[in-house]
């Protein structure tokens, strides 16, 4: 459906997009993640023709966007982050104009306008102009827009910012409907979101890409390694002894003391190794009191936030768990790799 090849965007010395490659294929919803200024924005701006690229190459159903940007952008319907609304029509006016541009046949606009509009809830809006509307009435036409023509792509930049929790909900249950018939690119900030609608994402950092999984897998990934937290009043010295007697541990960590001298102790296992019944017998012939013990989940945030982390050489990798692969840059991360941290 979408093919990118070795793109590439600089502005003066920065490279807001930098050398990325990623392939997106039919019948999904993605998650495009990053961090702020990762460059999230400016590749759908380039995907959909709004921007040129330094370098590399935008493929849209076969059609080089920048070679032949007509044909590849009948195939896309692009809603950004704020949408490009003429708020002094009326929301009927706006979508006939839209799809007007769209060179929409004459004869099937009125049927696609009125079909968009109940698609998206705003029929009984049509006749409002645009600037009397909510904002998560605007963010609906906005929708309504990239809808029309039915391409087979649509790209949504931060479609629920700004927007209540009922509405969110109300846009996320659109997001879906689309997902049905339609290959739907998301960019959002928040993971809850894209946890929830999303089959495959995307994360970016620093221009590149640096994961690409189903959602499920990226956190089964994440699993391979086991973590175990455990809060105890023991000494530093006694939990240590105890400890280093367990065969299968990767590192050892104490994250906080409270006042009454407890103390949360992370042990990370390596990579396969399930250390719950050894670490318990160790401490416990240690006479080391467990006050609690338990094994970290891992979630979507903990994933983004170490694949995304400018001080980590994990900006460097490529996590693509779906073909058991990881490509990197560095043999420092290899080594670590093969450690048990992904």
């Amino acid at each position: 459906m979408i093919e990118i090849n070795h793109l590439t965007k600089t502005y003066g010395d920065h490279n807001a997009v930098d050398d990325l490659t990623l392939k997106v294929e039919p019948g999904r919803i993605y998650g495009f993640l990053g961090p702020n200024g990762a460059g999230k924005s400016t590749t759908m701006n380039m995907i959909t023709g709004y921007i040129g690229a330094t370098d590399g190459e935008i493929r849209i159903n076969g059609h080089d966007i920048f070679e032949e940007p007509e044909e590849a952008k009948k195939c896309v319907g692009y809603l950004p982050e704020f949408p490009p609304l003429y708020v002094d029509m009326t929301v009927k006016e706006y979508l006939y104009f839209a799809a007007e541009l769209k060179k929409v046949e004459r004869a099937n606009r009125k049927e696609m306008v009125e079909s968009v509009m109940e698609m998206t809830h705003i029929l009984d809006m049509s006749d409002r102009l645009i600037k009397n509307l909510s904002k998560g009435y605007k963010q609906r036409v906005g929708l309504a827009q990239a809808i029309l023509g039915y391409p087979e792509v649509i790209i949504l930049d931060e479609p629920t910012v700004g927007l209540d929790p009922k509405q969110i909900i109300e846009i996320r249950d659109l997001i879906r409907t689309l997902g049905e018939k339609h290959t739907v690119i998301l960019s959002s900030h928040i993971l809850s979101e894209v946890r929830e609608v999303c089959d495959y994402i995307f994360i970016i950092s620093n221009g590149k890409l640096v994961a690409s999984d189903t959602t499920e897998n990226l956190l089964n990934h994440m699993e391979d390694s086991m973590e175990i937290e455990i809060l105890t009043d023991g000494s530093d010295e006694a939990v240590k002894n105890a400890l280093n007697r367990v065969d299968g541990i990767k590192e050892i960590k104490e994250t906080s003391e409270n006042s009454n001298g407890e103390k949360l102790i992370t042990v990370e296992a390596i990579k396969g190794k399930d250390i719950r019944k050894t670490v318990f017998k160790a401490l416990a012939a240690s006479n080391v009191d467990i006050l609690e013990m338990r094994t970290v989940t891992h979630s979507l945030e903990d994933i983004f936030l170490e694949l995304t982390d400018n001080k980590s050489d994990n900006k460097d990798t490529v996590v693509d768990t779906e073909d058991d692969t990881v490509s990197v840059n560095e043999t420092a991360q290899i080594e670590k790799e093969e450690g048990g941290e992904e």
